[in-house]
């Protein structure tokens, strides 16, 4: 099913796109040449999914210069940070804890998030036509909603807004549309650190952390990622509804969720949250019939090109594709694979975002003309109409069309900012190491251990040095020759 809109980026073809590129090439170098991404032109699907299941490829930090990279978005405690541990008793600790966090019964979880919605909704006008960021209006309802996972209680203003603030840094960060702010963080980690001193939260805590490293965990994983991700794949999933009408109106009028279902499933396909996975292997893992990647191989997984593989028209937003196929048997990861360590939230996302969306469509018609990448780093854009609201259709064109213009504008002075922004903490990230350093004490492939005075996720000074590779490049059977 096709858009009824043109992306914006195709009426400004003087976007420079040259920026676009010279931008992703800095991303590209931070691993060095000796990184291989799958799938590709050589190796197919089959064997990224072969690949991401070794059990030898499970290495999450140690030996990765993007690793350096992740670790200073994430900080403070991206040591301590679920997605970011190395295999072993910590990762299995802290891994434990999270799923305690999210347990609860379907109904509850989906009441809970609905509410969370309704109260952010509340304070939007019913008697006129909104323009939002949907990334922006929904983060402090899944601020709420976490908070309510870890707290067991309602959310205070303050603390919304504390992880609120902090989650909005660090996804702007990763996007580079924005430097990071360290004393923005810390904000939050001094309140958690109270919370925390004080027996506040009602859950078994990871006892391999320190209680510092404990106030981190929950910053990082539940404050961050949690909410972040959420945020974001609630955009994903209005801005496509925003862009498809027709979608949006059968959503709307269905009863069931059968339907919302696929709609999710195709969002995930077309947008996965997660643009690169990356591994670092701890043993020896055959690529093909001829080449194996040796121990300390860092290993890219890339979602989109996965996700574009074995289907007809995969740059197309068609839900009804999902009619004929089984999530489980298609080429469709959103939540990583079962092998591999997969998304916490794999169960809960989809159920919270249902309700999301139901609450959302109850009170608004959704429309926008901005453009919908994976990235969304313009924060999906959209208008919000009031149901039962009939708008006068020159007024709804006259914003639809500023909506398109600003979009084209935002693109150019977004993707200039984005190369001197992402230049600028790729460059301080490499001198301060963080990950790199950290794994200097340690063994590359071991589990990490708690600091004695319990001060994991603080920025060390930087000491003058250059990160070692310890990445070799793949080496071939046949004749041991180098690839």
């Amino acid at each position: 099913m096709r858009s009824r809109t043109k992306p914006a980026a195709a009426d400004t073809w003087w976007l420079p796109r040259g920026v676009v590129a010279l931008r992703v090439r800095i991303f590209e170098k931070v691993n060095g040449d000796r990184t291989v991404t799958l799938p590709s032109a050589t190796h197919g699907p089959e064997v990224f999914e072969r690949v991401y299941a070794h059990p030898a490829v499970n290495g999450r930090s140690a030996g990765a210069g993007l690793s350096d990279l992740f670790w200073y978005w994430l900080s403070p405690g991206p040591e301590v940070h679920q997605e970011h541990l190395e295999p072993g008793e910590r990762y299995e600790d802290v891994a434990a804890a999270t799923r305690r966090m999210l347990a609860g019964g379907s109904a509850d979880l989906s009441a809970a998030a609905g509410r969370a919605v309704a109260r952010v909704l509340d304070a939007v006008p019913d008697t006129r036509i909104s323009l939002v960021r949907l990334r922006d209006l929904v983060m402090p309802a899944w601020a709420e909603f976490c908070y309510e996972l870890v707290f067991k209680e309602p959310c205070p203003p303050r603390a919304r807004d504390l992880i609120t603030a902090h989650a909005d840094d660090v996804v702007s960060a990763l996007k580079c549309t924005s430097l990071r702010h360290p004393r923005r963080r810390a904000l939050l980690t001094e309140y958690l650190r109270e919370r925390v001193a004080a027996g506040d939260v009602p859950h078994e805590l990871p006892a391999t952390l320190s209680p510092s490293e404990q106030v981190h965990y929950l910053q990082g994983t539940m404050f961050n990622t949690a909410v972040v991700q959420l945020s974001e794949a609630t955009a994903h999933v209005l801005l496509a509804l925003a862009r498809h009408p027709e979608v949006q109106r059968r959503v709307a009028e269905d009863a069931d969720d059968r339907y919302l279902t696929h709609v999710l499933d195709e969002t995930m396909r077309l947008y996965p949250l997660f643009g690169i996975a990356h591994r670092i292997t701890t043993g020896e893992v055959p690529l093909d019939e001829d080449t194996v990647l040796p121990a300390g191989s860092v290993v890219c997984f890339s979602y989109p090109d996965y996700h574009a593989t074995g289907y007809d028209r995969p740059e197309e937003f068609d839900p009804d594709r999902w009619d004929a196929l089984s999530a489980k048997d298609a080429h469709h990861i959103p939540f990583g694979v079962a092998a591999n360590r997969p998304c916490p939230a794999w169960r809960l996302s989809p159920l919270v975002l249902r309700a999301a969306v139901r609450e959302v469509l109850r009170r608004f018609r959704l429309d926008s003309t901005a453009s919908h990448t994976r990235s969304i780093p313009h924060r999906a854009p959209c208008l919000l109409i009031p149901r039962g609201l009939s708008p006068e259709p020159r007024r709804l064109e006259a914003l639809r069309s500023f909506v398109r213009m600003r979009d084209g504008v935002e693109d150019v002075t977004r993707g200039v900012r984005q190369l001197v922004l992402g230049t600028v903490m790729v460059l301080h990230a490499r001198r301060q190491r963080l990950a790199a350093r950290y794994f200097e004490d340690r063994p590359a492939g071991g589990c990490p251990v708690a600091h004695p005075e319990g001060g994991g996720g603080r920025e060390h000074p930087h000491r003058p040095g250059h990160t070692r590779d310890r990445s070799p490049a793949p080496h071939r059977r046949a004749g041991h020759l180098r690839g």
